[in-house]
């Protein structure tokens, strides 16, 4: 209404009131890892090497034969061989031949045995060690991750596609893993598409419930509070989307989307002001876009409007005060109500004013209008400039909306409380707080007084 330090007859506040913080927020489920995975022990597969004697020492029972053996004189020779004689030659594999009787050439049948049998174990050797050294069919294509790892799912995603970025990040040993899991839970119909961030050794079982539960990171996510301007509102998505704002700003215009939204047919100057519906967006997993960003917003809008019977509201506020609105001028006043009322019980109170002061044919003077032009504090000075936003020096509503207002003020605007009041002073300072409504232009002028003692005190 009037600045308590510097008194006016009007309605408003005084200087705007700041920006609130976003009533928008969403509890990030979070769940810190279990424990970093260790990596497996490696086999061995080297077989180690039986120890072999230096010398090895003549048996004694061969040094015994030997001894006993009988000789036989140089260049003679013998056909009697005693026994022990020849049960050792056998034992060596030495032969007689037929015709000589002599011993015949030593067998090569055990030699060829031998050697078959070295190459056999080198055959089997060169398989034990291959298959050792090749990975497994379903190795994980990189190392294990550490610390937290960040994944996109794509929008429409299936499991095996989720599956391979898994793998790929390291979260994950195979795709059966994180496959087995799903269908455990029974999860394949629930993955959403989003942003995630998850710690290194997070159990398959707390990916795939947190996949269910949605994205748990504020990547690709914006939240925009009631009571901004479609510049504030371009701010705050270059801060969080990385759109700039020259580009959102440029791109909000009505005659963009007019086709595709019907209310837009009433918006005036080509402007989206008041449309831009302030809520939490995430646009994991989407390509972000300021187009993208605006349509989401303006669905959000239909939807959260669509409960609303603007129809019996605005012949009620006909009936009433005399004023023909239409969808679009209780836009505009819900988005006063919302830059001028601080509490829920501010709301209805505050738009009984303004419809008592049109109805009594005096302007609406509200500070917050020509807070649109100023984009901040609204001075005296500010209060005397010609101005189609200026409610103190052209009755009626200003030409747009001046920020998008809450669910709860457009309610306001339609269902005003039934009061006598033409004056409200609204005074939110630290820990004073002051909401009176008045009847009078003197009781609206010592109530200002009131509260500047009250806050000299």
């Amino acid at each position: 209404m009037a600045d308590p330090r510097n008194p006016r007859g009007g309605a408003g506040t005084g200087p705007g009131r700041p920006d609130r913080a976003p009533r928008h927020s969403r509890q990030q489920g979070r769940r810190a890892a279990e424990t970093s995975r260790a990596g497996a022990p490696r086999a061995r597969h080297a077989a180690s090497p039986r120890p072999q004697a230096a010398d090895r020492a003549t048996s004694p029972r061969r040094e015994a034969s030997r001894a006993t053996s009988p000789r036989v004189a140089s260049g003679a020779t013998t056909r009697r061989v005693s026994e022990r004689t020849q049960a050792q030659t056998r034992s060596r594999g030495a032969v007689r031949h037929p015709r000589s009787g002599g011993p015949a050439a030593p067998s090569r049948l055990p030699l060829v045995v031998a050697a078959v049998a070295a190459v056999a174990a080198v055959v089997v050797a060169c398989l034990v060690l291959s298959r050792c050294a090749a990975p497994a069919p379903d190795a994980p294509s990189q190392e294990p991750a550490s610390g937290e790892v960040e994944i996109q799912v794509a929008e429409g995603a299936g499991t095996d596609a989720i599956a391979q970025s898994l793998v790929d990040a390291g979260l994950v040993k195979d795709s059966a893993t994180f496959t087995k899991a799903v269908m455990a839970q029974g999860a394949g119909q629930s993955l959403k598409p989003g942003t995630y961030r998850f710690a290194a050794g997070t159990p398959v079982t707390q990916i795939v419930e947190q996949l269910v539960e949605g994205p748990n990171t504020t990547s690709n996510r914006v939240t925009v509070p009631e009571g901004l301007t479609v510049a504030k509102t371009a701010a705050c998505v270059q801060d969080a989307l990385g759109i700039p704002a020259d580009d959102f700003v440029a791109q909000a215009k009505a005659s963009n989307y007019s086709a595709d939204y019907p209310f837009l047919s009433e918006a005036a100057d080509d402007s989206l002001e008041g449309f831009l519906w302030a809520s939490t967006y995430d646009f994991s997993g989407k390509e972000v876009s300021a187009d993208a960003v605006i349509r989401a917003m303006l669905d959000r809008y239909a939807t959260a409007t669509a409960s609303l019977d603007w129809q019996s509201g605005e012949a009620a506020l006909k009936s009433t005060y005399g004023v023909d609105f239409d969808d679009y001028d209780v836009l505009t006043l819900a988005s006063v109500i919302e830059r001028e009322a601080v509490t829920e019980q501010d709301r209805p109170l505050v738009s009984s004013v303004f419809y008592n002061r049109m109805r009594d044919g005096m302007p609406l003077q509200s500070d917050a209008t020509m807070g649109y032009v100023t984009g901040g504090e609204v001075t005296a000075d500010d209060l005397k400039t010609e101005s189609p936003y200026n409610s103190y020096l052209n009755k009626g509503l200003p030409p747009t909306p001046i920020c998008t207002p809450s669910i709860e003020c457009i309610q306001a605007a339609l269902n005003p409380q039934s009061t006598d009041y033409l004056y409200f002073l609204i005074i939110e300072n630290g820990t004073y707080s002051n909401h009176t409504f008045s009847r009078t232009y003197d009781e609206h002028m010592a109530a200002i007084e009131q509260a500047k003692r009250d806050q000299a005190s």
